[in-house]
């Protein structure tokens, strides 16, 4: 894929420095309040750390793709990698392939799949199946590895996490343009999948096939009774983070799918465990290894996706807990932010802008006491696109040269 304007000069301009990025990314971390006059899930978390380092650093709204845009996942974090999420649309598939190392091929078409749960008339009532544990998704893995055939192509199907697993594709002649069978929603039936090219006539009709044998097999499977199917793709060819800003990157990440998109912009994947503390302790680990450092915190966004407020204000607080034991690495650059907002309220990502710090020895102030939406709209960054805040954090770091004379 080719640069963006931005991008180019970007690379032109920066420069090798001693110095050390730390961004990380709490997943969904934008809420909305319960009633009319109440506070965001942020806003009721107490985190007197956070709120510490608001007071010391410079705050704002991130917007991850644009107005009234709501974000996935993979265009939140591309745009904090520093790509233009738009410009480079991944799907959902080849980062979930990515990020449990399946051996994907240049030709393979990857899809992100859901065990979910129908009712007798087939329609969705719960789009991941209760999250069943993540034995049950590698024993209904192997059912339909060993069950489904389609002469047409070979069709792997891996496990990744508790509902959710990968379909691979693989075979002759097979485009990704294929819409998705999830409807997104509940009280709906799975969609069909759909052709949106003619290069992707046979693919449609593979996965029209996998999942018709799919419903056969796990319609005695309750609460996993029923799969959907989202984000067809192929593994694109993207510049690195290396290539484009200079920067030696270490994902620490313990979903897959997030190591999925590290690995998708040239970071190193290292071991980050199975918790927060985990994460903390590879980032000890990995501190002298490298110069940016990514760590993804998911369950403010599950906890949001699930309807709970008080538990994503449990979470925030979880986080806030860890970040004085990350601050005393004293990092030269560190960026707090989401990819996204995960609302309580909505149970669903939404487009509303997500809260943003930056502390840097060279910030600029402004007067945010604390970290939180209302507190950051009054931020000095502003509302700033998602995308521009890794070259802001190369120049707090001095990793940007002048333009011009």
């Amino acid at each position: 894929m080719k640069l963006t304007p931005w991008q180019e000069l970007t690379r032109e301009l920066h420069q090798p420095a001693p110095t050390k990025i730390i961004l990380f990314v709490a997943d969904g971390l934008g809420g909305l309040p319960l009633e009319p006059d109440g506070k965001t899930e942020l806003e009721t978390a107490r985190t007197p750390n956070l709120d510490h380092l608001a007071a010391q650093g410079v705050t704002g709204l991130s917007q991850p793709v644009g107005p009234g845009i709501t974000p996935g996942s993979g265009p939140g974090h591309m745009a904090l990698f520093g790509y233009d999420p738009i410009a480079n649309e991944i799907g959902r598939g080849v980062l979930e392939a990515l990020g449990i190392d399946f051996p994907l091929e240049r030709s393979d078409v990857a899809a992100r799949g859901n065990f979910c749960t129908v009712d007798e008339a087939g329609r969705v009532v719960d789009r991941r199946a209760g999250r069943i544990p993540t034995e049950k998704c590698i024993e209904l893995c192997r059912l339909l590895q060993e069950n489904v055939r389609v002469d047409e192509a070979e069709v792997f199907v891996a496990p990744v996490r508790e509902h959710r697993f990968v379909l691979v594709i693989r075979g002759e002649n097979l485009g990704d343009h294929v819409s998705d069978t999830d409807p997104q929603r509940t009280g709906a039936e799975p969609l069909d999948p759909i052709a949106e090219d003619p290069a992707s006539e046979r693919t449609a009709q593979i996965v029209a096939r996998f999942v018709a044998q799919a419903k056969e097999l796990l319609k005695d499977h309750h609460p996993a009774n029923m799969l959907l199917l989202r984000g067809f793709s192929k593994h694109p060819d993207l510049p690195t983070m290396t290539e484009i800003y200079g920067l030696h990157a270490v994902a620490l990440a313990v979903y897959p799918m997030y190591r999925g998109l590290a690995k998708l912009v040239g970071m190193r994947v290292a071991n980050a465990g199975k918790s927060l503390a985990d994460q903390v302790a590879a980032l000890k680990r990995e501190w002298e290894q490298g110069d940016f450092f990514f760590i993804h915190y998911k369950y403010t966004d599950s906890t949001g996706e699930d309807g709970d407020f008080r538990a994503k204000v449990q979470r925030i607080e979880e986080v806030d807990a860890v970040i004085p034991e990350i601050m005393a690495l004293n990092p030269d650059v560190f960026i707090f932010t989401g990819d996204h907002s995960t609302p309580s309220l909505l149970r669903s990502h939404s487009w509303h802008p997500v809260p943003v710090l930056l502390v840097a020895k060279s910030c600029r102030p402004d007067e945010v006491r604390e970290f939180g939406e209302r507190a950051c709209a009054r931020g000095g960054l502003g509302l700033i696109p998602a995308c521009q805040l890794l070259p802001l954090a190369l120049a707090h770091a001095g990793r940007l040269r002048k333009f011009g004379a």
